[in-house]
């Protein structure tokens, strides 16, 4: 048997390659939205453009996995690893913490003892992050008690940073008030770039970004603003940017980042999840970082 495996929930947004390398065990969110199942698109962010044409005002809804699901998956780990370490989506946007420390319970005294849960406060790229640097934590030879130590210190310095095209989206979910989705409008049309972030698990305003044109390079001003100074010192950051079905975007997000920073390194870039994805709308862009 292997030493440590992972357990995590499929709003990571890693790609494929990655969770089978790492052999990462994913409990998968529930989401529903049957008003859009049957609209033409690869994804739904694709669906959502087409529902907003049509005028569909149902809005899609998530839920954490089963505790079973989490069971079902630290079994699995269980019998490849000697222990298992679960990093969880923000229990401040979802359930699905208190799912996987609920499951744990199910398992037999002697396997409870051999699996540890942590609320990552993130979801998205900013959970990725944090499962990378867990098996950094683990190559290094380090304990399951230890890393989950070093992990929780880690788990505040995660930033993640997200600009919606359209606010309509996390209105609709009543996370947002309808006269702070017009002003997020209204600011947008003036080339103010309102900001939204993830902070101490919380989805809410981060600021404005101005003299702005367009969505990306406000991103990149927020990475350069937030880590000038440690830029300076040598510091490396690693990096994930996700996307709402604008790829094109995303990759430009990469290659200014990229191209300014020699000490930054975007691990990957992939589509939004549906728990976060479902909040911001199509066209959205999100970028997670965390020094190395």
């Amino acid at each position: 048997m292997e030493k440590i495996g992972l357990v995590a929930e499929d709003v990571i947004d890693m790609p494929q390659e990655l969770i089978e390398k790492y052999q990462i065990s994913l409990a998968k969110m529930k989401f529903s939205w049957p008003e859009i199942e049957n609209f033409p698109g690869e994804n739904n962010f694709q669906k959502m453009r087409e529902a907003e044409k049509r005028g569909e005002r149902s809005f899609g809804k998530t839920s954490q996995p089963s505790m079973g699901d989490f069971l079902e998956k630290y079994k699995l780990q269980l019998s490849k690893f000697d222990e298992v370490i679960c990093l969880a989506a923000t229990s401040k946007l979802s359930g699905s913490f208190n799912s996987a420390t609920q499951a744990k319970r199910f398992l037999k005294p002697e396997e409870q003892n051999r699996v540890f849960v942590i609320d990552s406060q993130s979801v998205a790229g900013g959970q990725a992050l944090l499962v990378l640097k867990a098996i950094d934590l683990i190559n290094d030879g380090k304990s399951a008690k230890d890393i989950v130590k070093e992990l929780e210190d880690f788990v505040p310095q995660v930033s993640l940073f997200l600009i919606l095209k359209d606010p309509k989206w996390v209105e609709a979910s009543g996370r947002l008030s309808h006269l702070a989705a017009n002003l997020i409008r209204g600011l947008a049309k003036a080339g103010i770039r309102p900001i939204m972030a993830i902070k101490n698990g919380v989805l809410g305003p981060a600021g404005i970004r101005t003299n702005a044109k367009d969505i990306p390079t406000a991103l990149f001003n927020q990475f350069e603003h937030d880590t000038e100074k440690l830029q300076k010192e040598g510091k490396r950051f690693r990096v994930v940017i996700n996307h709402g079905d604008d790829l094109a975007g995303a990759q430009r997000l990469k290659e200014m980042i990229e191209g300014k920073f020699a000490n930054t390194k975007v691990v990957f870039v992939h589509i939004l999840d549906n728990v976060l994805g479902v909040l911001a709308g199509p066209d959205a862009l999100a970028i997670s970082w965390l020094q190395e």
